[in-house]
């Protein structure tokens, strides 16, 4: 954990008179974005709200403990390993991953389940027990989800959309991909058994997206966890934080943990730096945000300065979905439990209608299981096991008062992973904490506790998204799950990467 009281490194003061790049928020897309502007030869100072590094990443130590707060899944790990090359390091010497398999256990209501993983002969036969039908279907949705991948991630992901002509140029690939339709109805393309549809329909989840509602572009996560698989960070996603942070203060620049800011300054149309909430001003050449798109909007630029994004329009956005995550520790283990397991509920797309449309907290739920401990026993005490539990919740209008809801939401998720998952829970715990929507809100300074700040479809993706060099304040450039390409640790990496193209290098800039 980073000192809150210290302002600079050795290094960084020995460089002060490098043009200045300034960062809001320590989240993946903070600290990359931060790595990147080193390598362009700035200075670059990190303020982070919270007392350390991480953002939706922050670490949880409580009890012997280790709770990752949220990212665990690494599905690209070349865009991590980008960042230590780009120091003349390798991401080895500081990390290291762990391929999971299964990449998750589905696990439907009435107790069956199927193990989704890369390997294509295990996922025929796993189908060949629901369905022998869709086997060939299949093999047709991963070359689909493929042919999306080339388009979407390679050729898209970290391409500027800053002219509604670059929007209008891939207009007619778009439409060639079934881009117009849904997750759900392009999977169902392929694939005839429900539970099936269900399985290979899930993914948008992941990124705060309704499948039923989700741009079918994001069928590409099928194809990028074939391909790269998926991997854990053994000591915790933390360890990928703490990795670059280190970075960071090796190019000579810093991270600054306990301190808010409050304003970004703007003079003549340009950012000048930013006002941190002790009242202190930072001058900078360039500001970057990485706090939620609409926050940084609404609350840290005046009215005055934004034509584009303005309270109106941002009041008619849609936004994500929030989640209550419950963080808790077992005094015994349960080996039979996989790192990941999505237990779905007894329905599936009226639950999604009530998060995502009616906005309601509904009596029944799904859930993502996560057990850290299945592939790293250093994150419990021995003995005991590490989990948490999420589930997908509607955001802050639902009207729903968490101070009252919390307990008894967690009481009856307890329940259901004591009937299904879990036996015998409520009398295993020795360790819990609670995040909820309010606490997306008020702590991770979240637009209505939104988990994943705009919602993904397609009428807020790529250029209809904030764009990450600002419409309206020059100077100013924005990375993280609000901005292109969107939520997830690839998206999140990817809008870092899209700077590379949009900020010029220190040396093309007048200093502070």
């Amino acid at each position: 954990m980073l000192d809150a009281t210290a302002t600079t490194t050795p290094l960084a003061s020995a460089h002060r008179h490098r043009s200045h790049a300034l960062v809001i928020g320590s989240g993946f897309g903070g600290l990359a974005a931060a790595i990147r502007l080193g390598a362009k030869g700035y200075r670059v100072s990190v303020f982070e709200k919270l007392d350390a590094p991480g953002g939706r990443a922050y670490v949880y130590r409580q009890d012997g403990f280790t709770f990752d707060a949220g990212p665990t899944i690494v599905t690209a790990p070349f865009l991590f390993e980008e960042l230590w090359k780009l120091c003349g390091r390798k991401m080895s010497d500081d990390v290291t991953l762990q391929p999971v398999s299964p990449f998750y256990r589905i696990r439907f209501d009435d107790g069956t389940s199927f193990d989704y993983t890369g390997d294509p002969v295990a996922m025929r036969a796993e189908i060949a027990r629901f369905s022998p039908a869709d086997a060939d279907g299949y093999d047709r949705y991963m070359k689909a989800s493929e042919e999306i991948f080339k388009v979407g991630f390679e050729q898209l992901g970290d391409v500027p959309f800053s002219k509604w002509t670059d929007m209008a140029r891939i207009a007619p690939e778009m439409v060639r991909l079934s881009s117009y339709r849904s997750v759900y109805s392009f999977v169902s393309k392929f694939i005839r058994d429900p539970k099936l549809r269900v399985v290979f329909s899930f993914h948008p989840l992941l990124i705060g997206g309704n499948p039923f509602t989700a741009s079918s572009i994001y069928c590409l996560i099928a194809f990028l966890e074939k391909r790269w698989g998926v991997h854990f960070a053994m000591g915790g996603t933390g360890r990928l934080v703490q990795g670059l942070v280190k970075l960071i203060e090796g190019q000579g620049s810093a991270v600054h943990c306990g301190q808010e800011v409050s304003e970004i300054l703007v003079k003549d149309g340009a950012a000048t730096g930013v006002r941190l909430a002790s009242g202190e001003t930072i001058a900078a050449d360039v500001v970057v945000s990485n706090a939620d798109s609409a926050w940084t909007y609404r609350h840290l630029l005046p009215a005055r300065v934004r034509s584009r994004w303005s309270d109106r329009r941002l009041d008619r956005a849609r936004y994500s979905m929030s989640l209550f995550v419950w963080y808790f520790g077992t005094r015994r283990q349960y080996p039979d439990v996989p790192h990941h397991t999505i237990l779905l509920g007894p329905r599936y797309k009226e639950l999604l209608t009530d998060i995502f449309e009616r906005k309601v907290l509904a009596k029944d739920f799904s859930l993502y299981l996560h057990r850290p401990t299945a592939t790293d026993p250093s994150l419990a005490p021995s003995g005991c096991d590490a989990f948490y539990v999420l589930s997908p919740v509607p955001h802050l209008e639902s009207g729903t008062d968490w101070r009252t809801a919390a307990e008894p939401y967690r009481r009856a998720i307890a329940q259901s992973l004591s009937e299904t998952m879990l036996p015998d829970l409520e009398n295993q715990i020795v360790t819990s904490h609670m995040l909820t929507p309010q606490d997306f809100q008020d702590r991770l300074l979240s637009c209505r506790g939104a988990a994943f700040g705009l919602e993904p479809v397609l009428t807020q993706s790529a250029w209809f998204r904030p764009h990450n060099r600002s419409e309206d304040i020059e100077n100013f450039y924005l990375v993280g799950a609000g901005t292109h390409p969107g939520a997830g640790l690839p998206g999140v990496l990817s809008s870092a990467r899209v700077l590379d193209s949009l900020v010029p290098d220190a040396q093309g800039i007048s200093n502070s």
